[in-house]
């Protein structure tokens, strides 16, 4: 069995379609989709995405700004610059890329951001409308993963899950997203035993720990679904995932490539989210 691959670069070619459709749809309505990121710093990866938010935004007619502040910046001028966005009507959704120098309090910018505004859903109010099943902004990186599983050919429904990492950012939200399609989910940490005796059992593997070499065909079950979220660069720079994606191939029935896997989706949905803020906000359905 050699596994079928999920090209996210497709996928995501493919749903963006789609949005750019609808933001068209909202243009005649006299509505244009802003997305604002605020930048703190020069971290080269950080710049790197930020710019390919920013150019995923425009390509599908959206309005796109990158905030770029100094990497000295005090607490107080992010907060500030926060909220000028919070209340500039003209903004759908912000972001905040993250990590952000020492000196500014990533919970607190986060909980200053307006949850009508964001598109990353990392905002406590939207956290917990997730976990009681209310429409809200879901995580951009499981939100694309439960799209990428879209397109996995398997139902969900009572199938075994296992999800390896417990962050707030990955784990825990794309635990609930499967637990909604009535999977049952088990999530593995560095404190679990017997880790592959679950993943052994699992239908679906969702890894997102940065750990490369995480995953082996030992662990996996024939025809499992794999999703590989890690992305850590080696010496030379090329990004690895957790999974030993090679060998994983060879015993999987699905199976996501680090990169072009998981990584064009989480801009997608970031898009997405963009979106729904501008829709919700005017009372679109």
């Amino acid at each position: 069995m050699v596994a079928k691959i999920l090209d996210g670069k497709q996928i995501a070619k493919d749903y963006r379609q789609g949005l750019q459709d609808q933001v068209e749809a909202l243009k005649e309505k006299g509505y244009t989709p802003k997305l604002s990121v605020i930048l703190v710093g020069n971290d080269g990866a950080s710049q790197s995405y930020v710019k390919a938010k920013n150019k995923a935004a425009e390509k599908i007619g959206m309005i796109s700004e990158i905030v770029h502040l100094e990497e000295s910046a005090s607490e107080e001028e992010v907060l500030s610059e926060l909220e000028r966005l919070n209340n500039d009507d003209s903004v759908s959704g912000i972001l905040v890329q993250v990590p952000l120098p020492e000196q500014v309090s990533e919970q607190k910018v986060l909980e200053a951001i307006n949850p009508e505004k964001d598109v990353d859903g990392f905002h406590p109010a939207n956290i917990g409308k997730l976990y009681i099943d209310e429409q809200t902004f879901v995580p951009c990186t499981p939100l694309g993963i439960m799209e990428l599983l879209k397109h996995s050919d398997m139902d969900l429904e009572g199938k075994n899950a296992v999800v390896i990492g417990r962050s707030h950012i990955v784990g825990q939200p794309v635990a609930k997203l499967l637990i909604q399609q009535n999977a049952t989910v088990t999530i593995l940490h560095s404190r679990s035993q017997n880790q592959q005796e679950f993943l052994k059992n699992a239908d679906v593997i969702v890894s997102a720990v940065g750990r490369p070499g995480l995953v082996t065909k030992d662990d996996v079950k024939e025809g499992a679904v794999v999703i590989d979220v890690g992305n850590t660069p080696d010496e030379n720079g090329k990004l690895k995932g957790d999974v030993e994606y090679d060998e994983v191939k060879e015993v999987a029935g699905t199976i996501t490539p680090v990169p072009g896997g998981v990584g064009p989706m989480t801009i997608t949905m970031v898009l997405n989210n963009t979106l729904l803020a501008e829709k919700m906000r005017r009372g679109i359905e």
